[in-house]
């Protein structure tokens, strides 16, 4: 479901058969637009200039706050959500220029230079001239994507039916407090079978996603302006302080950094 009126600048549909290995794409959003599951032949770089994106897919969720870029491969069903009013400039990327890039969504760190790399090729005419300035842009700007460092946000979603289930419910309203045997108890397994089973459908030990989790609620509300506090409470934890601990650990900066002004 949309909700509000993007102002469009170039629909990513209109350039996958623009006879260029690199495509530059840039829209405003207004808060709360949403795109729904979609897929793109070509392998997309969806950055945030303003604004924080959420990106859904049937394997996971990831979430880019300022300064992270989601990446996202060719022909990945996925949907976006845009958290307050977002500016992205995103690049599509053919399959022979992305082959060295990964076959998974992940969230990469977005440099000084990358982001400037990506607002300028969201301004360079979709037939540019590969062997001019333009196509040294884009050149350098897949360059720079493929040497981007991982950023660890991911909260993947297991393929077991009930399980499944109950991550979808969790991340609605997602509390650092619920236990293993909460949720064992809730799928009828013992605690073994639970964990094994949680680590084999999601590569995760149950209390890394649930961070996960957390963080991915967290960054998306602090994009709202709601108060480190008001977070820390509402997932479960004793008190800002120890809210603030786990996420400057997990993501090397305090939540405060994070907050919209």
């Amino acid at each position: 479901m949309k909700m509000g009126q993007p102002v469009e600048h170039r629909q990513s549909a209109d350039f996958e058969d623009v006879p260029r290995p690199v495509v530059g794409v840039g829209n405003d959003y207004p808060a709360s637009f949403e795109l729904a599951e979609h897929t793109h032949r070509r392998g997309q770089f969806l950055y945030a200039a303003s604004g924080v994106v959420a990106v859904s897919t049937p394997e996971g969720a990831w979430v880019a706050p300022p300064e992270r870029a989601v990446w996202i491969p060719a022909g990945t069903p996925h949907s976006v959500r845009m958290v307050g009013a977002v500016r992205t400039r995103s690049v599509l990327i053919d399959q022979a220029a992305s082959a060295t890039l990964a076959d998974t969504c992940r969230v990469v760190s977005v440099s000084p230079l990358l982001r400037q790399l990506l607002v300028a090729a969201s301004e360079v005419p979709a037939e540019y001239a590969e062997e001019g300035r333009d196509g040294l842009v884009m050149a350098l700007l897949v360059a720079e994507i493929c040497l981007a460092p991982v950023i660890p946000i991911v909260v993947p979603f297991p393929r077991h039916t009930a399980l499944a289930q109950r991550c979808h419910r969790f991340l609605e309203s997602p509390r650092a407090s619920e236990t293993i045997d909460q949720w064992s108890d809730a799928l009828a397994m013992n605690r073994r079978r639970f964990t094994r089973l949680f680590r084999r459908e999601t590569g995760m030990s149950f209390a890394e996603w649930r961070q996960q989790a957390c963080l991915s609620e967290a960054l998306q509300r602090l994009a709202a302006g709601d108060s480190v506090t008001a977070i820390a409470l509402d997932l479960g934890y004793d008190g800002p302080g120890n809210f603030s601990t786990m996420f400057k650990r997990v993501l090397g900066a305090p939540p405060s950094r994070y907050r919209a002004q």
